[in-house]
C-alpha cells in the first residue's frame, strides 16, 4: 500500500516537473527583465501575496493569472525564480510562504491545487539563493518544514493519503525529503488509521527513528 501511494504521488510530481523543466533560469540583477516594479504574471503586473525576512534578505511570493515567482532582495543581491507550481494550478496566497532562518536557510512556497498541496523550496547557503531541484506534493493535508534528522538543515515533510485508487479514506503517512547535500527521500512513516495519529498533527514532525524506506 505504501508503494502504491508513493507511485500516485510520483504521477503528480511528474506533471509539475514538466512545468519545472520549461521554466527560465533564475534571474539576477544583471539580466533581470522586466524591471522589478513591472514583473508580469500573464498580462498583468504580479502582486506580492506573501513575504518574509531571512538573514537580512526579503523573500517575496508574487502571483497572478496562473503564474508566479519568488523574489529575493537584500544582502545576498536579487534573485527571481519562476514558480512551476503556480503554472500547475497551485493557489498562492498570504499563507503560501514559510521560512526557517538558519546557517542554511530554507523557504517553502506552497499552494493548494485541487485536493493536493504543491510546493517548491528555496535554499540560502552562504549568500546565494538556489532552488531545490524538485517540486514537492502532499495529498494528505500537510506540507511543511522540520529538521527530522537533526543535521541543522530542515527537511520537507509531506503527508500522503494511503487509500485504494479512486477511494477516499483517512489512512495517512508522512514522506520526508532531505535538503542537505543530495536531495532525496529520508524515508516514510508507517501508515496510520487517521491523520491525528501522525506525530504532531496537524504540524507533522516525525522522529527519524520512526522512518522506514518508502515504497
Amino acid at each position: 500500500m505504501l508503494s502504491t501511494a508513493c507511485a500516485a504521488v510520483a504521477i503528480t510530481v511528474a506533471g509539475v516537473l514538466y512545468a519545472w523543466s520549461t521554466r527560465p533560469a533564475a534571474l539576477s540583477d544583471a539580466d533581470l527583465s522586466p524591471p522589478r516594479d513591472e514583473l508580469m504574471c500573464g498580462t498583468t503586473a504580479c502582486r506580492s501575496v506573501a513575504e518574509a525576512v531571512v538573514v537580512g534578505d526579503e523573500v517575496e511570493v508574487l502571483a497572478g493569472q496562473g503564474s508566479g515567482y519568488t523574489r529575493t532582495s537584500g544582502t545576498s543581491g536579487r534573485y527571481i525564480f519562476e514558480l512551476a507550481v503556480a503554472q500547475s494550478g497551485a493557489e498562492l496566497n498570504d499563507e503560501s510562504l514559510s521560512c526557517v532562518d538558519a546557517e542554511t536557510s530554507v523557504c517553502l512556497v506552497r499552494g493548494k491545487a485541487g485536493t493536493e498541496e504543491l510546493g517548491e523550496v528555496l535554499v540560502r547557503r552562504g549568500a546565494v539563493w538556489t532552488k531545490a531541484p524538485r517540486p514537492y506534493v502532499s495529498s494528505g493535508g500537510h506540507l511543511g518544514l522540520h529538521d527530522v534528522d537533526g543535521d541543522g538543515v530542515v527537511d520537507v515533510v509531506a503527508v500522503q493519503r494511503a487509500c485504494p485508487a479512486g477511494q477516499e479514506c483517512l489512512r495517512r503517512f508522512a514522506q520526508v525529503f532531505t535538503l542537505a547535500g543530495e536531495t532525496g527521500e529520508l524515508g516514510c512513516t508507517a501508515i496510520v488509521a487517521e491523520p491525528e495519529a501522525l506525530p504532531g498533527w496537524p504540524i507533522v514532525r516525525p522522529p527519524q527513528a520512526g522512518l522506514r524506506p518508502c515504497g
